[in-house]
């Protein structure tokens, strides 16, 4: 029995190898640029995380491709836990945007740990003459491809979720592709943009803001973080509905021991006041997922997408 506890003892130290002994820094990579929403979030947990793990965690971005740069670096890094991805939709939305890819969102990662969801909030900007979803769509109707929408890159979910309202509502707008929501933002702003479809985290702080308009959210339902905006589908696009999971993924073939370690602190951290404080001044609900439960979620959402790619017409060859 003395044998088999040592030699159980000796194959843990072994799945922890990465969180044991030398110091080593784990990295999260955020497939865009600084200041949206996944570097935001990523840098909310990060500090709090390492000291649940023992070890330094910093946040890389890592921009370009619409995270699939990001993504692919990941994806062919070690398997020891020390490489993460910030993760959302775009992720799934990627496999199915683009035709060739140097990695397979499914088979190529490791469900580590879910964090929580976010919704989507349709800005346009404030020099528009429409109040509403229904007067936008009226309008872009009556000015085919005169008028544009931003986005966080190609493939994105501001690109996907946009593209897909436009399709839905038969209208014709141009894609301009930035690295980030934020950037985007501000483009629709200044008005050399029109509109974009950003997450709660990035419009919520120009609610107030004269040089935009609020239209409507992406979910199902109201969001609690902005009541007072009605659903797009309320709000004359019947059908509509977008959001976005996040969560930290790591390459296949992690040890099952530093998934799970990984997948309790962060598990942990959703229950900390601070960390919830946090989440919620960015929009996000927290919801806490065993490995498995988040891994059904994937591919699940993963054949969601595929319906939404192909409904959108966002097919890149």
């Amino acid at each position: 029995m003395g044998r088999s506890f040592l030699n159980a003892a000796s194959l843990l130290a072994l799945a922890f190898l990465p969180f044991a002994g030398e110091a080593q820094t784990v990295r999260i990579v955020v497939p865009f640029a600084a200041g949206g929403v996944q570097d935001i979030l990523a840098r909310s947990i990060n500090q709090e995380l390492g000291a649940r793990i023992g070890r330094t965690v910093i946040v890389e971005n890592r921009t370009g491709a619409g995270g699939t740069i990001a993504n692919a670096s990941v994806a062919k890094s070690a398997p020891d836990g020390t490489t993460l991805l910030l993760a959302a939709a775009s992720h799934t939305i990627t496999g199915h945007v683009y035709a060739k890819l140097p990695y397979h969102p499914l088979k190529d990662f490791t469900a580590v740990a879910h964090i929580g969801n976010v919704d989507y909030v349709l800005m346009i900007n404030g020099e528009l003459p429409v109040k509403s979803v229904q007067e936008l769509i009226a309008f872009l109707k009556r000015n085919p491809g005169k008028y544009n929408f931003a986005s966080a890159g190609t493939g994105s979910a501001t690109h996907l979720s946009m593209a897909y309202f436009s399709n839905l509502a038969g209208v014709e707008m141009v894609h301009i592709p930035f690295k980030a929501t934020n950037e985007a933002i501000q483009e629709v702003m200044v008005g050399r943009a029109h509109a974009v479809m950003a997450s709660t985290i990035g419009a919520l702080p120009f609610a107030r803001d004269s040089r935009v308009k609020m239209l409507g959210v992406s979910g199902a339902k109201r969001s609690k973080f902005a009541p007072e905006l009605p659903t797009i589908a309320e709000s004359g696009l019947a059908g509509y509905e977008f959001d976005s999971w996040m969560g930290l993924l790591g390459p296949a073939g992690m040890p099952r021991a530093t998934v799970e370690q990984i997948n309790t602190a962060v598990n942990e951290l959703l229950k900390d006041p601070v960390i919830l404080d946090r989440l919620a001044k960015q929009g996000v609900e927290p919801r806490a997922m065993s490995p498995e439960a988040f891994t059904r979620l994937l591919q699940d959402d993963f054949a969601r997408m595929e319906r939404v790619v192909k409904a959108a017409g966002a097919r890149i060859e």
